[in-house]
């Protein structure tokens, strides 16, 4: 397709061409543009005999693929056709320099209001692998979400060898009645929201629900065949593990960044998170299918969606064999659900290559060090005369350092760029707790949080340790934490409260994992370090959904360097306005 629109003089026949042909290319001055349209418009959709109308890319559910090489320029037109306010993230994309394009509403941008467009404009620097895209205001991400694949320049080969095949493999959750109404609800009760119906494969929930044999992922391979498994999860409010019957995974990329190689059978993946994964088929026809199924890890006190997803890895029957109506169907075994012991293990395992051609950089001398609390709370019940369903009739929040973020009404990066942030936020975001208690022992009395929009500040190319440690408030809990802008080296994590005396001294600084989202361990913490090369405000929360909505969530201000490539480019003449 390229080579047809290499040709392509007329204007009239090129705006044609984007209307037509999504992700379509061109090239000019040896940098690739591709093109996609995104039709943000509703759609009715049938998952376990409930049919409802949801917001969909193109009426497609999960939403189509955008593709890309490592060095190539997207320029991707979202047109909002749908009653909600919506933005679109590029999750794990650094944005160099053009934070405009990374999308989470109020942060970076306005939303791109009913009627209205905005075109996410970027260049893929330095990164190859398996990403994704979804929605990043409210929960519209529960139905908006894609994979975002950026494959390795021409000529350039995997690390590994090369697969037959290459399947996305996309967890998600479905929601009988509206996502949108179930978070409303809560916010306004102050209570938990109604948990989700299923879990789904590529959108499919599965054999094991109710009214959905025909609403199964199957994933059709050869014998003897090598298939590269992109799996992404875009779950809204749950950790999953993952694993294929009789067969062995090996572990190859996490986050678009390649780890040393090794084999499990089963895998655990948090909401925000991507595995790459090598599946080698059986040397021969099997006589069987094999059940490849998902289901929650789970640490919290709430109530959860205790069910499992399933699709079904079925072997192509060779023309020798005469075709059999009915094949053993083998299902794999998966951890308890609460097995933090697998989860550490595992995580344990996980080590960048550190290789000349795919260095770990990690930050050796640190300018700046933090300490982040992470962990729900509560809020005072805003109703008067009544009380709220969180705990002791009070609101469910969370909060880092104990403060809980309020989302402003106009775009933070917006208001930085301008110089217009008096009354907005403000730059004095809390180094470490302002109260020190014993974190994952027994909970103070004080569960309150304090509520505001602060942003920390760094100067340009400040070398960052971040230690984020869970709380016992409410209850110890895991927390995915996703950083927008950068990737960070995760140099080390445990159980308990941190001791900067002790455990810095067992910090991986060689091939510690590089990633852009990382789960805090219920009980205990994590340190990472990073680079802040990237000037810009960059989000960062916990990707529960749940808990962002309930203010677990902060920003990063990156000010702008002093070489004209160490500044933040000039904001589109289509940004959304508020």
């Amino acid at each position: 397709m390229g080579e047809i629109f290499r040709s392509i003089t007329s204007i009239g026949v090129l705006i044609l061409a984007l209307c037509v042909f999504p992700g379509f290319v061109l090239s000019e001055n040896g940098v690739t543009t591709r093109h996609y349209k995104f039709n943000i418009q509703m759609k009715n959709v049938a998952r376990l005999c409930h049919t409802k109308s949801m917001v969909t890319v193109n009426g497609k559910f999960p939403g189509p693929p955008v593709m890309a090489r490592e060095g190539d320029r997207l320029l991707i037109e979202v047109v909002n056709h749908v009653p909600h306010n919506i933005s679109i993230h590029w999750h794990g994309i650094r944005q160099l320099r053009s934070g405009w394009a990374d999308g989470p509403a109020y942060i970076t941008q306005c939303p791109i209001q009913t009627g209205q467009s905005y075109v996410y404009n970027f260049t893929v620097v330095g990164q190859r692998g398996t990403l994704w895209w979804h929605a990043h205001i409210s929960w519209l991400r529960s139905t908006l979400y894609g994979p975002l694949i950026i494959r390795p320049k021409q000529g350039t080969p995997y690390p590994f060898a090369k697969p037959y095949k290459e399947v996305p493999i996309i967890f998600g959750e479905w929601f009988n009645s509206d996502p949108e109404a179930i978070i409303s609800q809560a916010l306004q009760t102050g209570g938990g929201p109604n948990v989700s119906d299923a879990y789904t494969i590529n959108g499919l929930p599965g054999p094991l629900y109710n009214c959905s044999a025909k609403d199964t992922f199957k994933l059709k391979v050869k014998p003897g065949r090598t298939y590269l498994l992109r799996l992404i999860n875009a779950a809204l409010n749950d950790e999953l593990f993952f694993s294929i019957a009789n067969h062995t995974l090996k572990i190859v990329e996490a986050d678009a960044i390649y780890v040393k190689p090794f084999e499990t059978e089963t895998l655990v993946i948090t909401p925000g998170q991507t595995t790459n994964v090598l599946l080698k088929t059986k040397s021969h026809f099997p006589n069987a299918s094999f059940f490849m199924t998902a289901r929650p890890y789970v640490t919290g006190q709430g109530t959860f969606d205790n069910s499992t997803v399933a699709g079904i890895l079925k072997y192509e029957i060779p023309s020798n064999i005469p075709h059999m109506k009915k094949l053993q169907l083998f299902k794999p075994s998966l951890p308890a659900l609460n097995d933090t012991n697998f989860v550490t293990n595992f995580t344990n395992k996980l080590r960048s290559l550190a290789t000349p051609q795919f260095p770990a950089n990690v930050p050796k001398n640190v300018n700046k060090r933090f300490f982040f609390t992470i962990g729900l709370g509560t809020s005072p019940c805003d109703k008067k005369n009544q009380t709220c369903q969180g705990p002791n009739g009070t609101k469910f929040s969370a909060s880092v350092n104990n403060e809980s973020f309020i989302q402003p009404n106009t775009a933070l990066l917006q208001a930085h760029y301008f110089g217009q942030s008096n009354g907005l936020y403000s730059p004095d975001f809390p180094i470490n707790p302002l109260h020190w208690f014993n974190y994952t022992g027994n909970p103070p009395n004080n569960t309150m949080v304090s509520n505001g929009t602060k942003l920390m500040v760094l100067p340009f190319n400040t070398s960052v340790e971040l230690i984020m440690q869970d709380t016992s408030i409410l209850g110890a809990e895991s927390h995915p934490l996703h950083l927008h802008g950068f990737n960070f080296f995760v140099v080390g994590q445990g159980f308990g409260n941190f001791d900067p005396n002790k455990d810095p001294n067992n910090f991986n600084l060689v091939d510690p994992i590089e990633r852009n989202t990382v789960g805090v361990p219920s009980g205990g913490w994590v340190a990472i370090r990073f680079l802040a090369d990237n000037p810009g405000v960059w989000f960062m929360h916990c990707h529960l959904e749940v808990h962002t909505s309930w203010g677990l969530k902060m920003a990063w201000l990156v000010l702008d360097g002093k070489l004209p490539n160490q500044k933040l480019l000039p904001p589109p003449a289509d940004l959304p306005k508020c």
